[in-house]
C-alpha cells in the first residue's frame, strides 16, 4: 500500500505535486498560528496568577491574627487548646515569613518585605516570651511582653496592608503590560502569517514549477566536472522540454572540454620538448662561455717567465734554475691540464703560492707578499684561475712603486668565505671600476674602447678582472659576490670575493 501511494505521488505532474506541497505548507502555517493564539490566550488567563502574592499576604495576615488570638486566649484562660493553637499558627507564620526578603533593598516592595520580615520575627519573639511569662506566672514580664506583642502586631498588620497595596499596584501594571504584549503578538503573528503565506504561495508556484526531476543528476555531474573529473557519462536525453535542452547543452559542453583538454596536453608536450631543448642549448652555451673565459690567459706572461728562467740559468747554479723551472711548469700544467670548471679554494691558494714564488724570483726584494689564512681546510668549489689573475693584477700595479706590497686574507663572514687581495699601488679610477661592473653586468669580457684613449688608465686592461667576475657570476648565479674597493688609507686597490660556505 505504501509503495503504491509513493508511485501514485511520483506519477503526478510536477505542478500538481508543487501545489500539493504548497497546500500542506499553508495548512501547517495556519495550524502553527492557531496554536500560537491558543497559547497566548492561555498565557493571558494565567496572568491572574500574578495576584497570587496578594492572596498569600492575606493568608499570612490571617495566620498572624490566629497567632495573636491564641496568645491572648492562653494569657487570659491558660488552656491547653489555646497553647496548641498558638504553636500551630506560629509554625505556619515562620514558614511564610522565611520566604520574605531578609535584607534591606532599594526596591520599595522588597524593602517593605524586609520590614514585614523583621516585624514578624519581633512579634514571634515577644509573643513567645509572653507565653513563657504566663507559664511562670511572672506578671511584670507578662505585662511588658504582652504590650510589646500588641504594639508589634498592630504595626505589622499596617505594614502588611501597605505591602499588599504595593504588590497589588505592581501586579496590576505587569498584568496590563503583559496583556498589551500578548495582543500585539497576536496581531503581528496574523500579519506575518498572511505575508508569508502569500510569499510562499507565489515563490513556490513560480520558482518550483521550473525545476524538473533530473536536476539532482545534473547537479551530481556538475560537481564531478568541478572536481576536474570529466570522465562522466553523457545524459543523451531525447526530450524537447527545458530539462532536455539543458542536458543536451551539458553533453556538448563536456565533449568540448574533453577536446580542449586533449589540445592543451598536446601543446604542453610540445612546449616541454622545446623547453628541454632550450635548457640543453643554454647549458651548452654556458659551458662554452666558461671554457672561453677560462682560456683567456695573458700570453705575455709565458714569455717573461721563460726569459727569467734563462737569466737564472746564466747567473745561478743549476739547482735554483731547476726548482724555478719546476714551479713554472707546475703553474702552466695547472692552467693547461685543468679540465674541470671548478677547483677547491685550497687548490687555488696553492697556485697563488706557486705564482708568487715565480714573481719573487723575477722581482726579488721589490715584491713583499703577505697572507692571513686560517689553519683549516677550504674545500668549497670555485672556478679555476680565480685568485691568480687578481694577485697578478695587484703585483703589477703595486710594483709601480719602489716596493710592491700585496696582502691576501681569507676569513669567515656569516654564511660566506671572504677572500680579499690588496696592493699598495696607485689604485683604480672610478671610471675603470664602473666600466668593469658594467661589462660584467652585460656579460661583455672587454672594457669600452673609449677608456683606452685615456693614457692614465692605459695600464688597466680589465679583461682579466672581468673574466674572473664573469666566471664567478656564471658559477654561483649571483652578482653580489665580488667588489673593488680602495686599499687601506685610501691607497691601492682591494679585490673582495665572497664565496657561499655551502658550496
Amino acid at each position: 500500500m505504501k509503495i503504491k501511494l509513493i508511485n501514485y505521488f511520483r506519477n503526478k505532474t510536477l505542478r500538481w505535486r508543487i501545489m500539493f506541497c504548497i497546500g500542506i505548507a499553508i495548512i501547517m502555517l495556519a495550524s502553527s498560528v492557531t496554536i500560537t493564539m491558543r497559547l497566548t490566550n492561555i498565557s493571558t488567563r494565567n496572568l491572574g496568577n500574578s495576584y497570587k502574592s496578594n492572596s498569600e499576604l492575606t493568608e499570612f495576615s490571617k495566620l498572624l491574627i490566629n497567632t495573636e488570638n491564641a496568645m491572648e486566649n492562653y494569657v487570659n484562660y491558660r488552656t491547653f487548646e489555646s497553647i496548641d493553637a498558638y504553636y500551630n499558627s506560629k509554625n505556619k507564620v515562620e514558614d511564610f515569613y522565611n520566604t520574605l526578603q531578609n535584607f534591606p533593598s532599594k526596591n520599595e516592595v522588597l524593602h517593605k518585605e524586609y520590614i514585614v520580615h523583621q516585624l514578624t520575627e519581633s512579634f514571634l519573639y515577644y509573643s513567645t516570651n509572653a507565653i513563657q511569662a504566663r507559664r511562670a506566672n511572672s506578671i511584670d514580664e507578662l505585662n511588658n511582653y504582652y504590650t510589646y506583642t500588641l504594639t508589634c502586631y498592630n504595626y505589622l498588620q499596617s505594614q502588611i496592608l501597605e505591602l499588599n497595596n504595593l504588590r497589588l499596584q505592581e501586579n496590576g501594571l505587569q498584568y496590563a503590560e503583559s496583556r498589551h504584549k500578548i495582543i500585539f503578538i497576536n496581531i503581528i503573528s496574523i500579519f506575518f502569517f498572511l505575508v508569508f503565506a502569500i510569499l510562499i504561495f507565489f515563490i513556490l508556484y513560480f520558482t518550483i514549477t521550473s525545476i524538473m526531476e533530473p536536476l539532482a543528476e545534473i547537479s551530481e555531474v556538475a560537481h564531478k566536472v568541478a572536481r576536474r573529473n570529466f570522465d562522466v557519462p553523457l545524459f543523451n536525453k531525447n526530450s524537447t522540454n527545458e530539462i532536455g535542452t539543458i542536458c543536451t547543452a551539458f553533453d556538448r559542453m563536456i565533449i568540448s572540454i574533453r577536446e580542449y583538454i586533449d589540445t592543451i596536453w598536446e601543446k604542453a608536450r610540445t612546449e616541454a620538448e622545446l623547453k628541454e631543448k632550450e635548457i640543453e642549448m643554454q647549458a651548452l652555451y654556458t659551458d662554452a662561455q666558461l671554457r672561453a673565459l677560462q682560456n683567456q690567459v695573458n700570453p705575455h706572461f709565458l714569455f717573461n717567465t721563460l726569459n727569467t728562467g734563462a737569466q737564472l740559468a746564466m747567473m745561478e747554479n743549476a739547482d735554483k734554475t731547476c726548482y724555478f723551472i719546476e714551479q713554472v711548469a707546475d703553474f702552466f700544467r695547472y692552467n693547461i691540464q685543468q679540465q674541470s670548471r671548478t677547483v677547491s679554494i685550497d687548490e687555488e691558494l696553492g697556485l697563488v703560492d706557486n705564482f708568487v714564488y715565480i714573481m719573487k724570483v723575477r722581482f726579488g726584494n721589490r715584491l713583499e707578499f703577505t697572507k692571513e689564512i686560517p689553519d683549516e681546510k677550504f674545500s668549497q668549489q670555485i672556478p679555476a684561475m680565480t685568485l691568480q689573475p687578481l694577485v697578478e693584477n695587484c703585483i703589477k700595479h703595486g710594483l709601480k712603486k719602489s716596493k710592491g706590497k700585496v696582502h691576501l686574507q681569507v676569513e669567515h663572514e656569516n654564511k660566506f668565505i671572504v677572500i680579499s687581495i690588496s696592493d699598495n699601488g696607485e689604485g683604480m679610477s672610478d671610471e675603470i671600476k664602473e666600466a668593469v661592473f658594467y661589462a660584467v653586468a652585460h656579460e661583455n669580457p672587454q672594457l669600452p674602447q673609449e677608456l683606452y684613449k685615456n693614457k692614465k688608465d692605459s695600464s688597466h686592461n680589465g679583461t682579466g678582472l672581468i673574466s674572473v667576475f664573469l666566471r664567478l657570476q656564471l658559477q654561483f648565479h649571483c652578482d653580489d659576490l665580488f667588489d673593488i674597493r680602495n686599499g687601506e688609507n685610501g691607497k691601492g686597490t682591494k679585490f673582495i670575493i665572497r664565496i657561499p660556505n655551502h658550496v
